[in-house]
């Protein structure tokens, strides 16, 4: 299929922007990239987990298929609950990541037969990650911490001395913790707690070696980070961050922040399409006005911290920077996001909060800025977002012509500043898309219609849904049902009944027969690659899709499943390694998709 790209084009608007110097620094120009979490990758070197130099394999497989971008999840330290949006510091990098083989100052030929342990214990290739290779790797990395010799000692000083706003919070937040059981800080005595002044110089002095451990490990972190970040900017490739909007209610942040934040309330986000009974996150809301009386000095530390190793960084959520959705803490846990408020709550307040805290970031930080757009977004939003030049997300399955024709929208339809993706890390990917959600409705979202409505939940499944067609929590509409059958639902009918036929008509292809032909991922591919956005970013496992890598159970395939608790999140792998990757016969056909899009 022969996918033509407007070649009248133009980005130099994006030049007039409060953003103009970061667009400068990566470049006006179409660009492609991939999505991957670190902890999906792996090379022959990696133990246990993806660890930061294989970034460096990740590069040069994009130079290999033609792009220029790798967005890579949150490498925040997540403590030991292993979800990257909710961790323990929103500055520190988690040491899972960190490569043994790759510390400086240390002779690792010493540490043979416990690696070799490591290794067999913890071995990559598998489907799901074993997060047991954190304690593993950090009993081993103590020892070697004991062991070490003093050479560096200044290059680990001037570490220290240049994140004071951070470092030692954080250091000591975690040997805390250790004494404590892992138990919230919120469980401690009221010394601790309330970080009294004898009480926290008594501790830190009892536990200055644990102390300085820590803070070990983020030096030689940071250390392997701006390598890797060298390393792909050498060869004009971007390495694109994401900063969690909020973080963990259990973190040195807030520990020692405790005034930047509203600790009587959840974060989360209100009902919408995908999530009928909206999230409640378990993290708290910001206090933005206390945060302003110091000219935003934990967000302007956040990013120069981030730009050491980032070329651009992803706002999560960049909605909630206009307002943000809050649920009291006493809210019963299966009311989720229900029962929640916008703060702040007057709309006419929104746009001018907003801008102020984005102008702000942009001001402090040589990185561009991305937002992460989706959801239920206030008016002001795209407004703003443009008027400062920071790119948002056009995702395909969602850009359609909503209330009129419903048919998907051509790729020259995408806004231009903007990042087009097939699919984000919390949803499914293509082929999952197509099997078990296109066409279908979410079974919860049906449950809430009717009880609203006073109808027999039981009764309009069985007369309206296809039961045997129908998994993984989605209802699919009988065939033969029309719009008036559905007339309680006739929304929802006009959005999903014939979506298949459309995305197909979209993609100007045939109806499979049964599994999916690669030409299918391909054109899906062709058409988002072709779109007006400036930047497009595909997941690894969608752009991988296009072998037969992943033949089996697509549903399985997902990085996150929001608002589950599923041992399947956030632990997916990929089943070869980098070094394969590098030499499959699937990257000449991404080349090509990517050189048919003008892309880079």
């Amino acid at each position: 299929m022969k996918v033509l790209v407007d070649d009248r084009l133009n980005y130099e608007s994006f030049l007039s922007t409060l953003s103009s110097e970061q667009w400068k620094s990566v470049g006006i120009k179409r660009r492609s990239g991939v999505a991957a979490p670190l902890f999906s990758v792996y090379s022959s070197k990696s133990i246990g987990i993806g660890e930061l130099p294989d970034i460096s394999l990740l590069v040069d497989w994009c130079k290999v298929t033609g792009m220029s971008l790798i967005q890579l999840l949150p490498l925040n330290d997540v403590g030991f609950n292993f979800r990257p949006y909710d961790a323990q510091s929103s500055f520190a990098i988690d040491p899972m990541y960190l490569s043994l083989n790759e510390l400086i100052g240390i002779d690792i030929s010493l540490y043979n037969n416990e690696l070799k342990k490591i290794k067999s214990a913890f071995p990559t290739g598998v489907k799901r990650v074993n997060y047991g290779i954190k304690s593993a790797k950090l009993s081993l990395l103590w020892k070697i911490f004991e062991d070490r010799s003093l050479e560096n000692v200044g290059a680990f000083t001037d570490f220290i001395k240049n994140n004071s706003f951070w470092l030692e919070d954080y250091a000591v937040f975690k040997v805390i913790k250790e004494r404590h059981g892992e138990v919230s800080w919120e469980g401690w005595g009221e010394g601790l707690k309330h970080r009294n002044n004898d009480t926290l110089c008594s501790f830190k002095e009892a536990n200055k070696g644990r102390v300085l451990f820590f803070k070990w490990l983020q030096w030689q972190l940071f250390e392997q980070f701006k390598a890797a970040k060298k390393y792909a900017s050498d060869r004009d490739v971007l390495l694109v961050g994401d900063l969690p909007f909020l973080v963990s209610r259990d973190s040195a942040d807030v520990w020692s922040h405790q005034d930047y934040f509203k600790l009587l309330l959840f974060a989360g986000a209100p009902p919408d399409m995908l999530y009928s009974n909206g999230q409640r996150w378990g993290m708290p809301p910001y206090n933005w006005e206390e945060i302003a009386k110091n000219e935003y000095d934990y967000v302007v530390e956040k990013l120069k911290y981030a730009q050491n190793f980032y070329n651009m960084y992803r706002i999560d959520h960049v909605v909630g920077i206009f307002r943000v959705w809050t649920i009291p803490l006493s809210e019963p846990l299966e009311n989720a996001g229900l029962a929640g408020v916008f703060d702040p709550k007057e709309e006419a307040l929104w746009e001018e909060h907003g801008r102020k805290l984005l102008s702000a970031m942009i001001n402090n930080t040589t990185m561009l800025a991305c937002a992460e757009d989706l959801g239920v977004v206030p008016d002001c939003s795209n407004k703003v977002l443009s008027e400062l030049g920071i790119p948002g997300i056009d995702v395909q399955r969602w850009k359609r012509d909503w209330g009129k024709t419903y048919d998907f929208s051509g790729p020259l339809t995408y806004r231009k500043n903007s990042i087009a993706v097939i699919a984000t890390h919390d949803m499914s990917s293509l082929k999952a898309w197509w099997e078990f959600e296109a066409g279908t409705v979410d079974e919860c979202l049906i449950k809430r219609k009717c009880k609203e409505k006073d109808l027999p939940y039981d009764a309009i499944k069985n007369r309206l849904f296809d039961s045997s067609a129908s998994l993984h929590g989605r209802l699919r509409w009988k065939k033969e049902i029309n719009c008036s059958d559905a007339v309680d639902f006739a929304g929802l009918y006009k959005d999903t009944f014939d979506e298949k036929d459309k995305f197909l008509n979209f993609l100007d292809i045939e109806k499979p027969e049964n599994n999916l032909p690669s030409k299918f991922i391909k054109s899906a591919l062709e058409k988002i690659t072709a779109s007006a956005s400036i930047f497009s970013i595909q997941l690894l496992h969608d752009w991988l899709s296009l072998d037969t890598l992943f033949d089996e159970d697509p549903w399985e395939t997902r990085i996150n499943f929001p608002g589950t608790l599923s041992e399947k999140n956030w632990r997916l792998a990929m089943p070869i390694s980098l070094e394969d990757m590098i030499s499959i016969p699937v990257n000449t056909i991404i080349s090509s998709i990517n050189k048919q899009g003008n892309r880079t």
